[in-house]
């Protein structure tokens, strides 16, 4: 076990994978020799050479484009959109072709073996256009699977089943906890299953659902509810497409009730597609109705960013509101 934050696990995730596929390459902007913008892909030039890590033009649906075809031909992939908020001009390759390509030509082109990087979210002063969450725009999409770590343990875990997984992955990486997140990872290869949720802390009054940072935030709220004798349950979702219906729904039929916060702005996010299903199938255990916590529907502001993020305070009180009611 060796102490990393949340981009070197990704770093040695990337590492492991290629060096165990010498068919395997990544691209993006600025991976080669300057690492990336986050230095996610630092030292892989050096290591794999030009031809395996390699930079591209800033043109999005150009590197997804040619990922498309890379992985098409039976190379693993591994390709990085340097923000997430500029996944948007790869919008149509990723929804009509990487998602849909095996299905248009009878899987005579498959493009399972594509992984697509991108940080999201924000949290580091990064103002409108570096501090979207885009994952509700591409959980729409069937033939997708949508990846958040919350962590570096998961970060590596996660990446490398994502990487080996036989259909195309976004995976969604919280760029602040880049540096702040820090813990033990295994130097060793190891896996953590897609579509399967975790129980990070279980309790009986409620069920706190999130994924990636938000996890750091429903923890926090967690700890000042319980002061006040309130047992949160708290679910890290993991995977957003497929997502794990069964483990969410175990857990609020257990506690009878659902907070969902996620980043994104409210309306239309993701977690109205969970409150929806939830209700659907937990309807005669609900206690209350399923509260939503997350961000406003306004662009993402620079001044007024803690005031926009939904951090523990809003969790917290958004719990009092759903006990009380």
């Amino acid at each position: 076990m060796s102490k990393m934050n949340l981009l070197q696990a990704v770093n040695h995730a990337l590492t492991t994978a290629m060096e165990q596929d010498p068919h395997m390459v990544c691209f993006g902007e600025d991976v080669g020799h300057f690492g990336g913008v986050f230095r996610a892909t630092s030292g892989l030039q050096e290591k794999f050479g030009k031809d395996r890590c390699f930079n591209t033009p800033l043109v999005e649906q150009g590197i997804i484009g040619m990922a498309n075809g890379f992985a098409a031909s039976g190379t693993t992939v591994v390709a990085e959109i340097q923000f997430g908020d500029y996944i948007f001009p790869a919008y149509d390759q990723i929804v009509n072709e990487t998602a849909k390509f095996r299905y248009r030509s009878g899987n005579e082109f498959n493009v399972g073996g594509l992984t697509i990087r991108t940080p999201y979210g924000g949290g580091i002063a990064g103002g409108l256009y570096h501090s979207q969450s885009p994952e509700a725009n591409f959980t729409h999409t069937p033939g997708l699977k949508i990846v958040v770590p919350r962590n570096a343990y998961e970060a590596k875990g996660l990446l490398l089943s994502a990487i080996r997984d036989p259909n195309p992955v976004l995976f969604l990486e919280p760029k602040r906890l880049y540096r702040a997140s820090v813990g033990e990872v295994p130097e060793t290869d190891y896996e953590i299953p897609l579509t399967v949720a975790d129980v990070v802390q279980e309790g009986k009054d409620i069920t706190l659902l999130a994924w990636g940072a938000q996890i750091e935030y429903a923890e926090k709220a967690a700890a000042m509810a319980a002061k006040d004798g309130i047992s949160c349950e708290i679910v890290d979702l993991r995977t957003l497409l497929p997502w794990d219906r069964d483990t969410v729904a175990a857990s609020v039929n257990k506690t009878g009730r659902l907070l969902v916060t996620h980043e994104a702005p409210i309306t239309s996010g993701f977690g109205a597609e969970i409150a929806a299903t939830i209700q659907e199938r937990c309807f005669l255990s609900l206690e209350a109705p399923i509260a939503r916590v997350c961000g406003l529907d306004v662009p993402y502001p620079l001044a007024l960013e803690k005031e926009y993020i939904p951090d523990q305070y809003k969790i917290y009180e958004g719990i009092k509101r759903t006990m009380n009611f």
